[in-house]
């Protein structure tokens, strides 16, 4: 599923084994423990860096678990799709809401649910010469649901991007989408996508910010995408003098 590690101020989020890291119930839910044990260790000068093993960061809601756990009916498994967007909404909001800087390293495919879940990140690396960003849903014959159209509106800012991305399903690249704006940097292998995602996760905790500060003014970023959440902005006054 997933494992947690802590290296000084950088906790390390891997996302295990050769599969396609396809989001169920009990993967989602693993994730979700891994999020709280982060925020309850959290300090000030933290940051979260979330990798993957294998050729995909995530392929997206796991539709086979769908179909096989529906017994064959295909309304209970659109109902048990339903089910998973219901439960991935949390896991967006506790990485909207995390106490401290993220940072996702993507050396393999994200597509969909997992395009999402990439883009709740802060930063995104992108290894350049494999894996892409994609939104399937056109393709696959599904419209998408609220949060997800209000993430790509509040990450990906220009409008022809989205709407390729959306409506065209293009399959981005590293290069590409550091051209359209939202993926920090791309680089040449899994090694070094992985080393400048620590670098950066190691300098943006030594800034010592206040972890609560951080994720009130990351949420202050982007009111229509809390707004679908249901997190709530408040006023947070630490002054370092």
């Amino acid at each position: 599923m997933c494992t947690l590690e802590k290296r000084g101020n950088v906790f390390f989020l891997t996302l295990t084994g050769d599969g396609e890291h396809r989001l169920n119930p009990t993967f989602i839910s693993s994730i979700r423990s891994a999020l709280s044990e982060v925020k309850s260790q959290s300090a000030t000068g933290s940051a979260l860096v979330t990798v993957a093993d294998g050729k995909y960061f995530s392929n997206g809601f796991d539709l086979n678990w769908a179909i096989s756990t529906s017994g064959g009916s295909p309304s209970k498994a659109v109902d048990l799709l339903r089910q998973m967007v219901d439960l991935f909404k949390p896991l967006v909001a506790d990485l909207v809401s995390l106490p401290m800087p993220t940072i996702a390293a993507i050396t393999g495919h994200a597509a969909a649910a997992g395009m999402i879940l990439a883009i709740s990140h802060d930063y995104i690396l992108m290894r350049r010469d494999r894996g892409f960003l994609y939104m399937s849903e056109i393709d696959i014959g599904m419209t998408l649901p609220d949060y997800f159209t209000a993430m790509m509106r509040s990450k990906v800012g220009k409008p022809e991007a989205r709407r390729d991305i959306l409506i065209r399903a293009v399959k981005v690249k590293a290069e590409e989408a550091v051209a359209m704006g939202f993926v920090e940097s791309a680089h040449d292998s899994v090694e070094s996508t992985v080393e400048a995602a620590v670098r950066m996760g190691e300098d943006l905790a030594k800034r010592k910010w206040d972890g609560e500060v951080y994720s009130e003014i990351r949420k202050s970023l982007y009111p229509e995408l809390c707004g679908v959440l249901g997190l709530i902005t408040k006023e947070v006054v630490k002054p370092r003098f």
